[in-house]
C-alpha cells in the first residue's frame, strides 16, 4: 500500500472518528480504510487505535503516532505548494502594517522591488506603533519589533534589532561623558514613549548582570526619528535601535556609550495569522524582506558601536 495514502487515512480516521468518514474523504471502502491503518499497525508492530462499533480511540503510541504523521502531512503539503508557487503569479492587493520609523526608513526599497518583480499585486501600507489585531483589521503581514507571543499567529524572524545609548559630541562636551550605568540617571534622558516598558533602558554587564535605568526623562516622544532629530542638535542621551541611529553612529554624528556594557537585544518579524495556505503575494513578500535583511542586516553592516 502506499504509504503516505496510508498516513492520510490513518490521521483522517482519528479526526473524523471512524474509517467510515476517513474512507469517504479518500474515495475508498471502510474495509479498505481499515486496512491502510491495519497496514501501519503490522508494519510497526504496535496497536495504534482501539476499535469499537461505536468510536475510534487512540493509545498512547497511536497518540504519538498521529502527532507526527499530521506534521509530516502538512509538511508534504506545503512542499507541493511552495513548489507550485515557484511556477505562480502572485496577485491581488497585499495589505502590510509596520512601526512608522522602521517602515519610512526601511520598507521603501523593498516594497518598490516586490512590486517591480510582482506586476500583478498592489500594496497598501499602514504604519503605526500601536498593536494591530491581523484578525480583525484584514492586515496580510505585519512587521512587529520586539518579544512577541501570540498563539494565533505565525512569526518568521526576519533581523536582529540592536539597541545603542548616544549623543551628540556637543551634549557629551557640556553634560560629560557617562562611565556607568547609574550615570545616565542624572542625564538628559530622550524616551521612546510607546515603548512596552516606557522610559525603562536596560544595559547589561560583563557578568550579565541587568542595570535597568528609569525615572524622570528630559523629553518623551512616540516617534524615534524625532528624538534622533533632538539627539543630533545635542539635546540629550537616547537609547533606540540602529536602524535609526546607526547611520549618524558611522558619520560620527553621533557617539555610542557605555561600550563596556550591551543592551538587550531585541527582534524584527514578519507576523501573519497562519502557517496554513498561505497566499503567494504574501510568501514572496516576506522572502524578499528576509533576504534584504538577514541576521547582518544593511543598517549594521560596517558598524563601528
Amino acid at each position: 500500500m502506499d504509504r503516505l495514502t496510508s498516513l492520510g487515512v490513518f490521521v483522517a480516521a482519528v479526526e473524523e472518528g471512524s474509517f467510515a468518514a476517513a474512507a469517504r474523504r479518500f474515495g475508498l471502502s471502510a474495509a479498505m480504510a481499515g486496512k491502510h491503518v491495519s497496514a501501519i499497525e503490522a508494519e510497526l508492530n504496535t496497536r495504534l487505535v482501539q476499535r469499537t462499533t461505536r468510536r475510534l480511540s487512540l493509545t498512547d503510541a497511536g497518540q504519538t503516532y498521529y502527532e507526527r504523521s499530521k506534521r509530516i502531512l502538512e509538511a508534504f503539503d506545503d512542499a507541493n505548494r511552495e513548489a507550485g508557487d515557484s511556477q505562480g503569479t502572485a496577485r491581488g492587493v497585499l495589505r502590510l502594517a509596520a512601526p512608522v520609523t522602521f517602515g519610512a526608513m526601511h520598507l521603501g526599497e523593498v516594497v518598490a522591488r516586490y512590486l517591480d518583480d510582482h506586476p500583478h499585486v498592489n500594496v497598501e501600507v499602514v504604519l503605526g506603533d500601536r498593536y494591530v489585531d491581523l484578525m480583525d483589521t484584514g492586515v496580510d503581514v505585519a512587521i512587529r519589533i520586539g518579544r512577541l507571543q501570540d498563539p494565533r499567529l505565525v512569526m518568521r524572524r526576519l533581523a536582529p534589532c540592536r539597541m545603542v545609548v548616544c549623543a551628540s559630541a556637543a551634549y557629551l562636551e557640556r553634560y560629560g561623558t557617562p562611565r556607568k550605568p547609574e550615570d545616565l540617571q542624572r542625564a538628559q534622558r530622550l524616551v521612546f514613549s510607546e515603548a512596552v516598558s516606557a522610559g525603562d533602558w536596560t544595559l547589561l554587564d560583563a557578568k550579565n548582570h541587568a542595570h535597568v535605568i528609569d525615572g524622570p526623562c528630559r523629553m518623551a516622544a512616540n516617534n524615534t526619528q524625532m528624538l534622533l532629530a533632538a539627539a543630533l542638535a545635542g539635546a540629550g542621551i537616547a537609547y533606540g535601535p540602529t536602524f535609526v541611529f546607526g547611520e549618524h553612529l558611522r558619520r560620527g554624528e553621533l557617539v555610542a556609550l557605555l561600550p563596556a556594557y550591551r543592551t538587550a537585544d531585541l527582534a524584527i518579524q514578519a507576523v501573519y495569522p497562519s502557517a496554513q495556505r498561505i497566499p503567494l503575494k504574501v510568501r514572496r513578500f516576506v522572502d524578499y524582506l528576509a533576504e534584504t535583511f538577514g541576521d547582518e542586516p544593511p543598517w549594521d553592516r560596517k558598524a563601528r558601536f
